[in-house]
């Protein structure tokens, strides 16, 4: 499968509304020297990470997932996203819940997290989430010269320098966010 990657500015229609808006934002905070963000067209069907990687090749090790994971204290809603890479898991029983500070926590569910992030399930993405949520970035994935991400939409997905994760709004690099599969 060969994947035509181009700047994300080229190409808004791959790029959910939110995240459109954050790249724009992005683009003005680190300035045109910065290196860019790119999109690539992909068929809705390949959006899961395993599934992607089977039919394209790419390293497992450069794609990030983002959860968002929501829990409750003194009746007060806690959400955050998580970025991990592929070749791992967040811990969210332990680093995200201690983060949320909650007893209990979980992923948010499809539709709530659909909703809230004007994303579509299944290419929800630490560009452009809600503002106010804090979004925990593993240090494993601002370590890669350049992950692939989802793009608010199915039928792309987004590569960026992995240090540029650490820039988002709301973004906090925590050690042992996640741990290998």
């Amino acid at each position: 499968m060969r994947l035509d990657w181009v700047p994300a500015p080229d190409r808004p229609d791959l790029l959910a509304p939110p995240v459109l808006a954050a790249l724009q934002g992005m683009q003005q905070l680190v300035g045109s020297d910065a290196p860019g963000v790119e999109v690539v067209e992909i068929d809705p069907d390949l959006a899961d990470t395993v599934v992607l990687v089977e039919a394209s090749g790419m390293d497992m090790a450069d794609m990030a997932n983002c959860i968002v994971v929501a829990g409750r204290r003194a009746g007060e809603e806690r959400v955050c996203a998580a970025l991990v890479l592929g070749t791992t898991r967040a811990d969210v029983n332990t680093t995200v819940r201690k983060r949320l500070d909650v007893r209990k926590c979980s992923f948010m569910p499809m539709d709530d997290a659909v909703e809230r992030t004007g994303m579509e399930y299944g290419g929800i993405t630490p560009v452009g989430l809600p503002a106010g949520w804090p979004v925990l970035v593993d240090s494993r994935v601002v370590a890669r010269d350049a992950i692939v991400i989802g793009s608010g939409v199915r039928r792309s997905k987004l590569r960026l320098p992995g240090a540029l994760a650490a820039l988002l709004p709301g973004a906090e690099v925590v050690d042992g966010l996640a741990v290998p599969l």
